[in-house]
């Protein structure tokens, strides 16, 4: 029995005369998802993408890469068969015996696309949904609530039975590099690699930014930032990570700025540093992994005196969010172990015991004047090391 693939998009659908492009772009990223998986032939027909042609050891490693794709909202296993009823028929029984053998209730939702199919997609379901009846003496029709919902699509080149309760969430959102690219300031924690796959799901190509502090910060909290960016690359397909050697800043701030104002100052800089490679690199906006008072430097008042320093556009999903629901979506993404390795970031580097949470703009910068700023940061683009990472 031959087995398919069929991967459906959503939002693209909406595009109108746009469509053919975000299409294209859809199948690039599935082509390139699966190059290195399985040999395998890739069409899109009737905003379904068939996936066929692979070996049959390799099905669920397709599927599983497949729902990492921006852009597709599900992926369904199917048998597929010739457009003969009778077919149809057998096939669904035998495809879906393993399921129907056991004590349930069902139901069939047929779907005629093919208008030369002979029945419409009501008969077609009380037809095919009699036959199996008949077969599996342990199950019982309910049409309203049903264990098992078998579908039956009726497409131009085949016949597709499957098991839709079976089915596979795709990440949905938008093919990526359909919406330029943007720059993540990565650090080791648990909130920004959260917000880079929130903006990534929008079709932004994502680079990344992290600010190394060694020796303060071990090697081993490098690796673990690099493992983040190797599980956001599962999704983008590859990101590019800029280093950035932090320490000589964060030591000038410590031995001349008020320790209340440090964390402020550091990232300051943080967004200067940002915003010029991300203008190098071609990014359009900068993405940063804020939640409104979740500490300290997030009030308000902090977020305007540290974004103040750009002029660059400031993408930050997690702003409403709490800490609960930014973790529970570090788990769905796979980020969430990694995160919470106890290996030390810059940002938990010469913290200050009493920060100020209501900060006033022209006091901060009063502060940072005493800093060559414009020195500073040219030394540590000087330093800057660019890692081309891809997923494993």
């Amino acid at each position: 029995m031959k087995e398919i693939i069929l991967a459906k998009y959503g939002e693209i659908i909406l595009k109108g005369g746009n469509r053919p492009k975000f299409e294209k772009m859809l199948m690039d990223n599935i082509k390139s998802v699966l190059k290195n998986v399985a040999k395998c032939r890739v069409e899109l027909r009737q905003a379904t993408v068939y996936i066929d042609g692979f070996e049959e050891d390799k099905i669920e490693l397709i599927a599983d890469r497949l729902a990492l794709v921006f852009g597709i909202v599900s992926i369904t296993r199917a048998a597929v068969c010739e457009k003969d009823i009778e077919s149809i028929k057998k096939t669904a029984a035998e495809y879906l015996s393993e399921d129907l053998s056991k004590p349930c209730t069902f139901k069939v939702e047929g779907k005629r696309s093919d208008k030369s199919f002979p029945l419409n997609s009501v008969q077609l379901s009380i037809e095919l949904g009699g036959y199996l009846d008949d077969c599996f003496p342990n199950i019982t029709c309910d049409v309203h609530d049903p264990d098992i919902t078998v579908r039956c699509e009726i497409r131009e080149f085949g016949a597709y039975v499957y098991n839709n309760d079976k089915k596979i969430k795709g990440q949905g959102g938008m093919p990526i590099g359909t919406g330029s690219k943007a720059t993540l300031l990565l650090s080791g924690g648990i909130d920004s690699p959260v917000a880079g796959h929130m903006i990534a799901k929008r079709g932004v190509t994502i680079d990344a930014v992290n600010f190394f502090s060694f020796p303060y910060t071990s090697e081993r909290a490098k690796e673990k930032v690099i493992e983040l960016a190797k599980i956001l690359a599962r999704y983008t397909s590859k990101i590019r990570l800029f280093i950035v050697p932090f320490t000589d800043i964060q030591l000038e701030i410590r031995d001349k700025c008020p320790e209340e104002h440090m964390t402020l100052i550091m990232r300051r800089f943080m967004m200067r540093i940002s915003e010029r490679i991300a203008r190098k690199s071609g990014s359009k906006a900068l993405i940063t992994g804020e939640s409104v008072g979740q500490v300290a430097s997030q009030t308000l008042s902090a977020l305007d005196v540290t974004n103040a320093v750009t002029d660059m556009p400031i993408l930050q999903p997690l702003i409403g969010m709490d800490k609960i629901e930014v973790i529970d979506r570090a788990v769905k993404i796979g980020t969430y172990d990694t995160s919470i390795l106890p290996y030390e970031d810059c940002c938990t580097v010469f913290t200050p015991k009493h920060p100020t949470i209501n900060p006033r703009r022209e006091s901060v910068e009063r502060t940072e004047s005493v800093l060559d700023v414009e020195g500073l940061i040219a030394d540590a683009l000087r330093g800057v090391e660019v890692i081309e990472v891809y997923p494993d």
